[in-house]
């Protein structure tokens, strides 16, 4: 069964007759009139009554009508939505990121989109590459590692991890402390998964330094439950909770941060919106979040 058989059953049902019909999608009434007869013979029915010496929908005829016209409108939504793709449109779009950073950055840029641009959709990215999360299906991946070529990046943010402490905490007064400062304390982290664990991790074997004391929460929104009863420093990059104080970490020359990438396949036809939505991302930041240190 061809498409356009359908259309030419459409027109005809429409027209009311071979002749007008053949006018209106421009070929010759016996071609219009064998292209009929091909679509019965494809579907095993009869669409017409001929006995009258004219064509006129018979009951069967009647019945499909509807389903064609369905068919037909498919096909033409299919064409519109291929060309909008083909001409770099996006429609829908997945987000690939760690937990924290998607429900303090992704989730609150989303809520800031219009009903113009693509919907988002999002993939939970801990412990996963950037590149891994590409190829697991992901639009656009957020992470702190550069995706080999022919994958491409750009900086997105630089993110400050942050000690969380309670009320009346001898820290609770300060706005920073060294790095040796904070492995004299006991901390609570996030699973070496997360980018805030990992940051730590870096900062902690550069240094040939090792933890007094380390409690593993699950998440950071426990970590910063677990600081607020007491337990120790919370180390994540989450926003604040339980009026926790929080405490930036110095290092040699800068404060201890996650740096972020929003990386994408720049093969595909929607590498320019992608790339678009990245550097509306990257300023979103920015705005939010302010410059990544008080340095």
């Amino acid at each position: 069964m061809q498409l356009r058989h359908v259309r030419y059953f459409v027109a005809t049902a429409d027209a009311g007759s071979v002749s007008a019909a053949a006018a209106r999608v421009h070929v010759t009434q016996p071609a219009l009139s064998r292209q009929l007869r091909q679509l019965e013979q494809d579907l095993g029915v009869t669409l017409f009554d001929r006995s009258a010496g004219r064509l006129a929908l018979n009951r069967t005829g009647r019945a499909l009508l509807p389903a064609a016209r369905d068919l037909l409108a498919s096909a033409d939504a299919l064409q519109r939505r291929a060309g909008y793709h083909a001409g770099g449109g996006l429609e829908r779009v997945t987000i690939a990121a760690p937990t924290v950073t998607l429900t303090d950055i992704v989730s609150p840029f989303v809520a800031t989109m219009s009903a113009d641009d693509p919907v988002v959709d999002v993939l939970q990215g801990d412990g996963r590459t950037t590149a891994e999360l590409l190829h697991a299906g992901a639009d656009l991946a957020i992470g702190t590692q550069r995706p080999p070529a022919p994958l491409v990046a750009r900086s997105l943010a630089v993110l400050p991890v942050w000690a969380y402490v309670p009320p009346g905490d001898p820290w609770a007064g300060r706005d920073r402390v060294t790095f040796a400062e904070l492995l004299e304390r006991p901390l609570v982290v996030v699973p070496p998964a997360f980018t805030a664990r990992e940051a730590l991790d870096t900062a902690v074997a550069a240094r040939g330094a090792s933890y007094a004391g380390l409690v593993e929460a699950a998440n950071g929104t426990i970590a910063q439950a677990l600081a607020a009863s007491g337990r120790g420093v919370a180390v994540v990059s989450d926003d604040p909770r339980f009026d926790l104080h929080p405490v930036a970490v110095d290092l040699d020359d800068e404060v201890l941060s996650v740096r972020l990438v929003a990386a994408w396949d720049p093969r595909g036809v929607a590498a320019a919106p992608l790339e678009r939505l990245a550097r509306r991302l990257g300023t979103w930041v920015a705005e939010r979040y302010g410059p990544a240190s008080p340095r």
